[in-house]
């Protein structure tokens, strides 16, 4: 597999943790939702692609009123 970015071959997997959260002044005090996805990584330009898995897909989902 290439970098979608660069091109190069250099790609690692990882795990990763991100705190995923909700935009605007009135989302402040909505928590913020954790997602534990793998991560691919381009070790020459540093783009990172992933999944966000399909449960904390459906709670961001559901917390936008968007059908999931």
């Amino acid at each position: 597999m290439d970098c979608t970015s660069c091109g190069s071959k250099n790609l690692r997997n990882f795990r990763g943790e991100i705190a995923v959260h909700f935009p605007g002044p009135s989302q402040i005090d909505e928590p913020a939702v954790f997602v534990f996805p793998d991560l691919v990584i381009c070790l020459v330009c540093g783009v990172a692609q992933f999944a966000v898995p399909e449960a904390e897909l459906r709670l961001l989902a559901a917390k936008t009123n968007v059908a999931a």
